[in-house]
């Protein structure tokens, strides 16, 4: 409670008078369109609802996820030109998998009618059910079993059956084991950072820093009971789990950062963005150049540096009352001979970081982490088809439909980056829009190789 009236005095303390709308002609071009302004709401608002959502990985989730929002009144200079004065979130979600997490975040853009915007970033996570299936361009090629990589499979359901077979144990190994958890790894996290970005000339360019501190620790499942398979009657079994992938690249001195530790990054990015809705938009472009430093000389117990560049395109068609091109394209490279193996899992963006590459983040139809190396390149498409809207009291509801293609892939070095070797998904999701600014997304991911659903707050991008 003393955390929202402190918000509510920075936002009233900051609110524009009439007088002062020149001062706002730098977001000019970020004004909503009519028919979005004349549907949102105005005051004070909680977004409030039971958590279940649906990950391949993770599992089933259940928690609660809320939103406060603070959007002022049509007589702020503000509204047209922003998805709110503040938004505080604050979510938790405990999952099948024994996943679990708590995230709080603020944001509150143009702080007091200025250049600047202010976002805090907290959480806490432990997530048993990461993925990892190597470190390289290798990854590439078939799914393949850490304890016999000569055998490959064409479909993860394939593999799947595969690794749970019970197998006679290596050296160091139970006599009998199950390889059900040898592609899979415990993080938990504890993460603060604190951004600001500044608004320069017409207000489209825009550049941030930021700083981050966390905290990862991460385990393997050696000798950890899991499910099993009869290799000749099929029977459901229980035995230890053998040698873990990434325990095993660890060991050969593939990989670091298994021992996990404290990492310090100082957050660098340049952004340009003309989107006239940021939860939802209708038109416009994002383009970023954003960096993460982490080394010495920040206190950090990890050497690497990682950049990330991407572009977002917006355009309403004029079919149907809403139909919008969406269309996304990123690429990255880790840089750092010792680099740990957690940041090679995302590519850092102010906009929230992305699984690369696979999961619901960029390829939709892959698992998460199912492709990694040091460079990659992502893009995606979705043709996003608003069919219906009601309301029901005071809260307004949006229906519509999201076909999607998604395309990428990655290598061991950022020069041999290119159109070859590429892997692609494709699907249909269906979109959500509660008081415009929440959105639920429903998507079904198809690839060659496996057919994943998903079910979560927000668009993919």
């Amino acid at each position: 409670m003393k955390f929202s009236i402190v918000i509510l005095f920075l936002l009233s303390s900051g609110f524009i008078h009439a007088q002062e709308k020149d001062s706002l002609s730098f977001i000019k071009s970020k004004r909503m369109s009519d028919a979005d302004l004349a549907k949102k709401r105005e005051g004070t608002f909680i977004t409030g609802i039971p958590d279940f959502s649906s990950d391949p990985v993770t599992g089933i989730g259940f928690g609660v996820r809320t939103n406060v929002y603070w959007n002022g009144n049509k007589d702020n200079p503000l509204f047209a030109y922003t998805p709110y004065l503040a938004k505080l979130k604050a979510n938790a979600a405990y999952y099948t998998s024994n996943a679990r997490e708590l995230i709080m975040s603020l944001d509150i853009p143009y702080y007091k009618g200025t250049r600047w915007r202010f976002k805090v970033d907290f959480k806490a996570q432990q997530n048993p059910a990461n993925l990892y299936f190597g470190l390289s361009d290798e990854t590439l090629g078939a799914l393949r079993l850490p304890s016999n990589p000569n055998q490959t499979y064409a479909t993860y359901d394939d593999f799947d059956k595969a690794r749970k077979t019970l197998r006679p144990g290596e050296a160091g190994e139970y006599v009998f084991v199950t390889d059900a958890l040898s592609n899979r790894f415990r993080e938990t996290e504890y993460m603060l950072n604190l951004k600001a970005d500044y608004a320069l000339g017409n207000g489209k360019w825009r550049l941030m820093g930021g700083y981050e501190i966390q905290h990862l620790s991460y385990k393997t499942f050696e000798g950890t009971d899991a499910e099993a398979l009869h290799p000749t009657t099929g029977e459901r079994l229980t035995a230890p789990n053998g040698f873990s992938l990434l325990r095993r690249n660890y060991d050969e001195g593939k990989i670091s950062g298994l021992e996990g530790g404290w990492i310090s990054i100082v957050q660098t990015a340049l952004i340009y963005d003309t989107r006239d809705f940021e939860p939802d938009p209708s038109r416009g472009m994002y383009f970023e150049i954003a960096n993460e430093y982490s080394g010495k000389y920040v206190a950090s117990q990890f050497d690497f540096n990682k950049l990330f560049v991407q572009g977002r395109y917006y355009k309403k068609l004029p079919i149907g009352p809403r139909t919008v091109l969406a269309a996304r394209a990123g690429a990255g490279n880790v840089f750092g001979s010792k680099a740990p193996f957690f940041e090679y899992q995302d590519q850092w963006s102010p906009e929230g970081s992305i699984n690369a590459l696979g999961g619901k983040q960029s390829l939709r139809g892959y698992r998460a982490n199912r492709f990694l190396a040091r460079s990659m390149w992502f893009s995606n498409i979705e043709l996003r088809i608003r069919l219906a809207e009601t309301s029901i009291g005071k809260q307004r509801f949006t229906f519509g439909v999201a076909p999607y293609f998604d395309a990428g892939t990655v290598r061991n070095d950022w020069k041999h980056l290119n159109f070859s070797k590429i892997r692609t998904s494709y699907g249909g999701g269906l979109r959500i829009a509660w008081n415009q600014s929440t959105i639920l997304s429903f998507d079904y991911g198809i690839s060659k190789e496996d057919k994943l659903f998903f079910f979560g707050i927000g668009q993919a991008f």
